[in-house]
């Protein structure tokens, strides 16, 4: 009998350490890819260094509809949370990542690490919401996502939401995410698994019809597709 050599691939890690350091990675101008895995096992390139920008092509749109207070749920290092205070509105960034709300405060942005599904600041008063740069994801169950987000509008807000192009496949399930730069014992770091979505434009009504909401209608920019949704 012959002995073979066996590796044991290194240990899964919590998603959010993963995702903090890959942030401060690409805020201090270092790779920091990440690669989300699907459901199927199908791998999407992700770009913290894009996140970390002040600007990416196709946020004008977004920006340019939002004129009141605003929630940008999920809002990273905080790029369209600075804009719109800069601009001068009243906006706050809420994440569960530590290292996203240190980066968005550290560029000016009012943020908060929260959850969406924590009590949040002006539950019901908030005129517009932000789920830019796939976060109509959170928490793998895009009509639980939406009604939490209705909940928290004013009667007549607006939810302005990125979603993918028509023709994209929409999911729900396990997901996980991997460092595609080495880490410090050398080797790719990738995470346990947490529950996330994705949700192409021509499968966004039944989520919206279940979650009370109704669709105004969609718009491009930059190759990205977007939604404004409001209370039915």
């Amino acid at each position: 009998m012959t002995a073979t050599a066996h590796v044991d691939r290194p240990a899964a890690r919590p998603v959010l350490a993963i995702y903090d350091a890959a942030l401060r990675r690409a805020h201090s101008g270092r790779p920091a890819a990440l690669t989300l895995r699907d459901d199927r096992g199908d791998d999407h390139g992700l770009d913290p260094a894009a996140w970390c920008r002040d600007a990416t092509p196709g946020d004008d749109g977004l920006l340019a509809r939002c004129a009141g207070p605003t929630l940008d749920v999920g809002c990273g290092p905080g790029r369209l949370t600075a804009a719109l205070n800069r601009a001068g509105h009243p906006a706050l960034g809420i994440d569960i990542s530590a290292a996203a709300v240190q980066l968005a405060r550290r560029r000016g942005a009012t943020a908060l690490r929260r959850d969406v599904f924590d009590p949040l600041p002006g539950h019901g008063r908030w005129r517009h919401l932000l789920l830019a740069d796939g976060n109509i994801g959170i928490g793998g169950d895009p009509a639980r996502l939406l009604r939490r987000c209705g909940d928290l509008l004013a009667p007549a807000g607006r939810l302005h939401a990125e979603v993918g192009a028509p023709g994209t496949r929409s999911w729900s399930g396990p997901a996980s995410i991997r460092a595609d730069h080495a880490d410090h014992a050398g080797d790719a770091a990738h995470s346990a698994e947490f529950r996330w979505a994705a949700v192409a434009a021509t499968d966004l009504s039944a989520h919206a019809a279940a979650a009370g909401l109704r669709i105004l209608g969609f718009w491009t920019e930059a190759n990205r597709w977007f939604t404004t949704l409001t209370r039915s």
